[in-house]
Formats: C-alpha cells, structure tokens, sequence
C-alpha cells in the first residue's frame, strides 16, 4: 500500500541536517573518525551538570528500595502539579512575569511543544509568519495542523524586519514565530525589536478583532555569550507563548523533556490552556516522561557550562578568519552561519565535503548563499580542522 503523497513529498525535501549527518557517517567508516570534521548536526556533546548526575540517581535509589509509589504511572496531561509549580517560578523570573503552575504545560521537547501549539491555536489556511532563514521543520509543525508558513525575510544583520513582518500580516495570520537566540544565524533580539514587533501585533489585533500569537521557540535561551541574556517575550506581549525545552541548556536532547509557558494575560487564557491540554492528549503525547519531569523541577538553577562553548565559538572563528570566509557573529546557541564564497551554497559545501568538511547549506533554512556550521563538538577538533579549511579555500 502506497505511502501519502504528503509524506512522500516530505521524504523527497527531507532534512539536509540529517542528509549531511548521514554522508559523515559514511565518511567516517571511510576515513576514521579523527579525519572527519563533521559540523553538520546540533547535537550537544557538553555532559549535563553534575547535578543532574546526582539527582537522577537519588531518585533511583529512592525508586529501587520501594520509597517512591505511583510516579511512573499516568499523572495530569500537563505534568506534575508539583513540577508545573517550580517551573513557573523559572519562567517568571526569565521572562518578566508572574506566571503559575497552571500556566505550564509539560511537553515531549520544544518539538513537541510546538505542535501542541499549532494543534491549539490554528485553523485550515491560517498563516504562521516565520522570518527567513529558519529551521525547517516549522513548516512541517505548522503544516501538521492544517496551516500554512508565510515566510518573510531578515534585515542584512538578521535582526526581525519589523516592516516585512508587518506587511505580511493578514486576518489570515494567526501567529508569528520566533526563535532567540536563534538557529542558524545566532541572532539574539534585542528588547526592542521586541517591543516594537508588539506595538504591530497589538495595531493588527485592534484593526481585525484578532490578535496574532507570538510563539518564541527557545531551546537555546541559556545558551547565550552576549551581557544581559535572552530578552524575554512574554513580558513584550499579552498575547504570548514561550515554547523550551532542555535538550540544550541541560544537554538533554535524547529525553525530550521541555514545557509551554503561556503568558497569564493572554486573551481567553483558560480556552487556551484547555486546548494545549487536550492536544498533548491527542496528539499521542499523553504526557511529558515522567522522570525527566521530576528532575527538571529540581534543577531551576543549573545549566551547562556555556563558557565551553563560547571557546569554541571563538576557536571556529579563527578557523574561519584565517581561510577567508565571512560569517554572521553569533550572539548565542553554537552555530556559525558562513557566507558561501561566490555565493553558491550547494557548490561550496560540496567543495568542503572533498576536504572531509561537513556544514549544511543555507538553502536548508531558506537563506541560499550561506551555510551553516555547528560546534558542539570537541575544541581541538575544531582547532585540527583549519589546514583543512585552508587548503579548501586555496581551490575553490
């Protein structure tokens, strides 16, 4: 029986992450591992902080000896109340608000939250304004429900084109999707583009009677190299969802663990969060795992060390200078999105692949003539792949 067309067409375009992170493996039965610089694939390496080392043990201690009873059951779809409550006092203090436990929703990864969001909040044909480049399975998330991604494009300096996103709206827009900081660019935006992204927000809800949703996808937000953090959305405009995970800030990504942080003032909040709980249900989530749940509540405090990677990052930027090609200063996360020489991003990747280079074409975000390059892997590799670079761009 045949596959959906929809599907299938989804396998043809599938991931040029993945696809690059497939050709590495195969370079790397080819070559050995150490001759390989793979920077294809966002994968954290960095261990998680010891505490979360020590509180997963307690709890399997406390599991193996009969202390604990019923927490590896079902609990509420939303999580933990208990867990619900401490995340709350996370999230008011990172995005300027006073949030409560019910305004948590335990989610299966930011991935998971994100379709959790789209299944509540849109309708067949709605738009989802996402500004270019962009991680490509939004369009998927959004898709998944019945929308459609209308994409806009960025200032030179990937900053939000507040005038391009204002253009785009429409009584068809539902939302406008951002990521800070951000993959691939690095971009963290700055308070005010935020407010300012608001004061347009709330013109286009006042002239329509609908008011778009600002959902901030933030897996990255404590990854972040520049003074004063992630500035936060939620405090920006009423009608706000923050959406996290822990897949980086705790360098958990294999135990898809995040949650939904939906502003307290947003409009028809308690329909809202009946409808994000429903569709954690439905979706076949059910519920977040339960004992990534327990520990995430006991580690509101911690977080990688983000000091490894701002080496990196400063590593991977010599790397670069020295070989000539240009790139986007990174603000936070751990890409580097370079300039494709000549502009031809599929050519130039191809190129680097000779000189066993692995980075992902721009034109996998939507921004062809880039590339992206991800360092969460070993410094000294990094520092062993420069005569690589070097030699690729004495060719090219």
């Amino acid at each position: 029986m045949a596959i959906s067309r929809s599907v299938k067409d989804a396998l043809g375009s599938s991931s040029m992450i993945r696809r690059m992170f497939e050709e590495g493996n195969l370079l790397r039965k080819q070559h050995g591992a150490d001759k390989v610089f793979d920077f294809s694939l966002g994968n954290p390496d960095v261990e998680p902080p010891p505490a979360f080392h020590q509180v997963f043990l307690r709890f399997a201690q406390e599991d193996a000896v009969g202390k604990t009873r019923g927490v590896h059951g079902y609990m509420p779809n939303p999580g933990f109340p208990a867990v619900r409550e401490a995340l709350a006092k996370k999230a008011s203090r990172e995005q300027g608000v006073t949030l409560e436990g019910s305004h948590i929703i335990m989610t299966v990864g930011a991935a998971g939250g994100l379709n959790v969001v789209f299944k509540t909040i849109l309708n067949p044909a709605d738009e989802v304004i996402v500004p270019r480049p962009f991680f490509m399975e939004y369009k998927s998330y959004v898709g998944n429900h019945g929308g459609i991604v209308r994409e806009v494009e960025t200032l030179p300096d990937f900053n939000l084109d507040l005038d391009a996103i204002a253009e785009a709206l429409s009584e068809k827009t539902a939302a406008v999707l951002i990521n800070s900081p951000h993959n691939p660019t690095g971009r963290v935006y700055p308070a005010a583009t935020l407010r300012a992204l608001a004061e347009i927000l709330s013109a286009q809800g006042k002239k329509t009677g609908r008011y778009p949703f600002l959902v901030a996808d933030e897996p990255y937000r404590e990854i972040v190299y520049i003074s004063g953090g992630t500035p936060p959305v939620l405090s920006a405009y009423r009608h706000s969802i923050s959406v996290t995970s822990y897949s980086k800030s705790l360098s958990l990504p294999g135990e898809r663990i995040g949650y939904i942080a939906v502003n307290p003032g947003i409009q028809d909040e308690e329909d809202l969060l009946s409808g994000l709980i429903y569709a954690t249900r439905v979706l076949g989530y059910v519920n977040a795992p339960a004992l990534m749940q327990r520990i995430v509540a006991e580690l509101t405090e911690e977080s990688v060390d983000v000091g490894v990677y701002a080496r990196r990052r400063d590593a991977f930027k010599t790397v670069l200078d020295n070989a000539g090609i240009p790139y986007a200063e990174p603000e936070g996360a751990f890409y580097l999105f370079a300039k494709a020489p000549g502009g031809d991003d599929g050519a130039f990747v191809n190129h680097l692949k000779q000189y066993l280079i692995l980075g992902v074409p721009g034109s996998g975000f939507g921004k062809p003539g880039w590339l992206r390059f991800a360092y969460c892997v070993d410094e000294l590799h990094i520092r062993a792949s420069a005569l690589a670079f070097k030699k690729a761009m004495e060719t090219w």
